[in-house]
């Protein structure tokens, strides 16, 4: 079976070099050793040091040679709009409070995972929500791989 050994960040390996995609949801992601299929078909196992974002672009070295790209699948989430600043914080500090990763997609725009019991929270809370298919690169979160010596924007979908 092809083994994914290393995670490279967009745009810093050879794209010539592709040899599949791999298209996943947030929670296949993240993630350290785990059992794949790429979109052909073919299975690979990722077999990393430690658990890191796979973010859109980047790519899988394998040891055999070549590289999967990752590509973020489209899934559901709720798109969420506010009027104002204040509104945001407000906002974000009910989703945090519950731990909920969150993706920040505008000026005054959040998206999260959809969820029923947050779609009822967020009712409550008089937010403009919609439900939408995309892709979904929540933050990492202050201390995501600051702790392994890393940044966390390598994280962060800008990997």
């Amino acid at each position: 079976m092809r083994r994914a050994v290393a995670r490279e960040a967009q745009g810093t390996w050879p794209a010539e070099q592709e040899v599949a995609t791999a298209t996943l949801p947030y929670a296949e992601r993240f993630r350290r050793r785990i059992r794949l299929t790429d979109d052909g078909g073919l299975p690979f196992l990722l077999d990393l040091e430690r658990a890191v974002v796979l973010a859109d672009g980047a790519g899988l070295r394998l040891a055999e040679g070549g590289y999967i790209r990752i590509i973020a699948a489209a899934e559901d989430v709720i798109d969420i709009e506010v009027a104002s600043a204040r509104e945001l914080a407000r906002v974000a500090w009910h989703l945090g409070n519950r731990h909920v990763p969150l993706e920040i997609v505008g000026e005054r725009s959040l998206r999260i995972a959809a969820d029923p019991a947050l779609a009822a929270m967020l009712a409550v809370l008089h937010v403009r929500t919609r439900l939408a298919r995309a892709p979904f690169m929540p933050e990492p979160g202050a201390y995501a791989e600051a702790a392994h010596g890393h940044h966390a924007a390598d994280a962060a979908g800008h990997d």
